[in-house]
C-alpha cells in the first residue's frame, strides 16, 4: 500500500514539473536566497516564495489559466507579486 501512495505522489510532483507553468517553476525554483532577498529585505520571505511556488506548482499540475495564476498570486501579497515579477512571462500581467 505504501508504494501506490509515493507512486501517486510522484506522478503528482511530475505533471506539476511539466505542466503549462513548467517554465515559470523552474525559473523560481532557480532564484537564489540572495536575489529573493534583494527583491523583499525582511523575515516572511522564505514563507512567501514557498507560498509562491506551491502556487504556481498546483496552477501547472491543475492546468489553470494564466489569469487565474495570476489572480493566486495577486492573493499572496506584495512579496509575491515582486518575486514573480522576476519571471519574464508574468512580469507584464502583474
Amino acid at each position: 500500500m505504501q508504494a501506490n501512495r509515493f507512486k501517486k505522489l510522484f506522478a503528482e510532483a511530475d505533471s506539476a514539473f511539466n505542466g503549462a507553468y513548467k517554465s515559470e517553476l523552474d525559473f523560481l525554483l532557480g532564484l537564489s536566497k540572495a536575489e529573493i532577498d534583494s527583491l523583499t529585505p525582511g523575515t516572511t520571505d522564505s514563507q512567501v516564495y514557498l507560498a509562491l511556488i506551491k502556487t504556481v506548482e498546483e496552477a501547472s499540475k491543475d492546468n489553470i489559466s494564466q489569469a487565474d495564476l495570476i489572480g493566486n498570486i495577486k492573493d499572496l501579497g506584495e512579496v509575491a507579486i515582486k518575486i514573480a515579477k522576476k519571471i519574464p512571462q508574468f512580469a507584464a500581467l502583474l
